[in-house]
């Protein structure tokens, strides 16, 4: 990133609701972004793991976009579970867009488990076209949108980064366990005791009042009649835990070469899924390889929608087994690698 006079205008403060909001003032008018890039971070995780990705954001695309890094559920609040992290997160993000009266769209980058979150406080976000928003006694629709709005704003990005979308208890789904079945199954059994509520929802060990498990009745952005259909959908995924985060079956995993570009020497593999319409789709037969029957529901109901797939390897970097923090910078001095995948995702943001 070159130094100047929109690095030195960048700003930052703490918000109302306990978030930290971060934007650029090279005009006089810093309240000229009419863009809400909403950050959100993952498990045990605050505001600033995602300060190094918001400043790049407010010096590269200047006064078109405001910031806000989630904090709602920060550090311990992370265990109680994704429906109650995702009200709160959508609660927050509703009192953002009250706030500022200028604002016309909105985009999600989240981490980890901040990709599920996003995902839910969507879904509750969501309206669709020419419907009033009276249940959360927003102002009339502030965008004409045929597509449905999020919020009263117009959707532009959804970007998930090493987000466990078809949940952590599947084989190599838990990079630190190193792919041993002994060990998968263990973490499996006690990583609601661990992780609380949200590990039972991450382990797909929920049950309540004999429903499916929460991430597989998450369809917010998966029906073929609305939510993100209009939506640049990204995912950049870490090798480890590789499946979970890019939605794929272990038969559609790619082989990748180190890619010979100066500027993302980190991505390893591009690729444009298609959505896929399940009831023109052949049967999917079961592969015999760790994956059940509800890893499966999942990547089935999850394909109904086109992604923008991103693969990222930190194979050959000295904090390859940080990959997780690297990729998404969480610490600036000591994940500096990964600057080339935030440098991607801004490269490729619809403003």
């Amino acid at each position: 990133m070159e130094n100047g006079t929109v690095e030195n205008c960048v700003r930052s403060s703490e918000s109302v609701n306990g978030g930290q909001d971060v934007w650029s003032c090279n005009k006089s008018d810093a309240s000229s972004a009419d863009h809400l890039v909403v950050m959100v971070h993952g498990i045990f995780g605050s505001a600033t793991d995602w300060k190094f990705a918001a400043e790049q954001f407010v010096r590269i695309i200047p006064d078109k976009v405001f910031v806000h890094c989630s904090e709602r559920n920060v550090a311990m609040l992370t265990l109680d579970g994704v429906d109650v992290m995702g009200e709160r997160l959508a609660g927050e993000v509703l009192h953002v867009i009250k706030q500022k009266p200028r604002l016309r769209r909105i985009s999600f980058v989240a981490h980890s488990l901040g990709g599920i979150l996003a995902r839910y406080a969507i879904g509750r976000l969501f309206r669709p076209p020419r419907r009033e928003n009276a249940e959360n006694a927003l102002p009339k629709s502030r965008v004409l949108d045929s597509k449905g709005t999020i919020g009263g704003l117009e959707p532009m990005n959804f970007i998930t980064v090493a987000t466990p979308h078809l949940g952590s208890r599947g084989n190599n789904q838990i990079p630190c366990l190193f792919g041993v079945s002994a060990l998968e199954k263990a973490a499996a059994l006690i990583g609601h005791w661990i992780f609380r509520r949200t590990g039972q929802h991450l382990f797909l060990a929920d049950d309540d009042d004999g429903k499916p498990p929460l991430l597989v009745c998450i369809r917010f952005i998966q029906t073929p009649s609305g939510i993100l259909k209009c939506w640049l959908r990204s995912i950049f995924s870490d090798i480890v835990g590789w499946r979970t985060s890019s939605i794929r079956r272990n038969s559609e995993l790619p082989k990748w070469e180190d890619y010979l570009n100066d500027k993302y020497p980190h991505i390893v593999y591009e690729e444009h899924c298609k959505a896929h319409d399940i009831e023109q789709c052949e049967p999917i037969v079961m592969e015999d390889d760790g994956s059940d029957k509800l890893e499966e529901e999942l990547v089935t109901s999850l394909s109904r929608v086109s992604w923008e797939k991103v693969d990222v390897s930190f194979h050959s970097s000295r904090l390859r087994y940080s990959a997780h923090s690297v990729i998404q910078v969480k610490d600036h001095y000591m994940h500096s690698e990964g600057a080339d995948v935030i440098q991607h995702i801004i490269d490729h943001f619809l403003v």
